[in-house]
């Protein structure tokens, strides 16, 4: 029998070539296996799309305000071969090049490569968690926290996901009706939905009412 220590183990190499196998994990596309599965981990190339923030004439971001936040926000799509420099103190989002599937029983989380940390920048904020049952590319939040800016290549391998057992499948996995999971299926960088979290849909329910 196994023990809640054993159950609860990040997979290794050979677990993910069987996960993958099996069609239990997927990631697509994943076109360099040999490279990219790493002892613990699978290494996550970067896409083409990026957003940043508008230098915007406004105080705060708040998510209270009635506007839409994409507005605070521009796109940019970058061909093969084109960099996007992302300057320091910059903030910006963008996705994976691969796009990723989870079972109800597989937690994963996102790391930014170490090659990638030692020219100063971070490929998550707080958005490192990968919840069982999600689909879709995955959103990295990049920050450059060194002195110099650096250029990023769509196809770059720039991050690695690692995955987890849990002790049991999860009873509602993200994507699930009575789940809120506003980012299942995401095929490209998407701004914040802050708004559409219960605390502040309620808040506007009640200030809807007052008025």
């Amino acid at each position: 029998m196994k023990t809640k220590r054993e159950k609860m183990a990040i997979l290794s190499d050979n677990d993910i070539k069987e996960h993958l196998e099996k069609g239990k994990i997927v990631i697509h596309p994943l076109d360099d296996p040999d490279v990219q599965i790493q002892p613990s981990s699978v290494d996550l190339r970067i896409g083409n799309e990026f957003k940043s923030f508008k230098i915007i004439r406004k105080p705060v971001i708040d998510p209270m305000d009635p506007g839409d936040l994409e507005s605070y926000m521009e796109s940019f799509y970058l061909e093969d071969g084109e960099p996007f420099i992302i300057h320091p103190s910059e903030f910006a989002l963008a996705t994976t090049y691969e796009t990723v599937k989870l079972p109800g029983d597989l937690v994963a989380r996102v790391e930014g490569r170490s090659s990638m940390g030692r020219l100063g920048i971070t490929m998550h904020v707080t958005a490192g968690y990968i919840d069982p049952g999600f689909h879709g590319k995955i959103t990295l939040e990049i920050s450059n926290i060194g002195k110099m800016p650096v250029a990023l290549y769509t196809g770059q391998r720039v991050c690695q996901i690692v995955f987890e057992t849990m002790t049991s499948p999860s009873e509602k996995p993200y994507g699930h009706p009575d789940r809120d999971s506003k980012y299942m299926g995401q095929e490209r960088p998407i701004s914040s939905k802050i708004k559409q979290d219960y605390e502040i849909r309620n808040r506007f329910r009640q200030i809807k009412l007052v008025k």
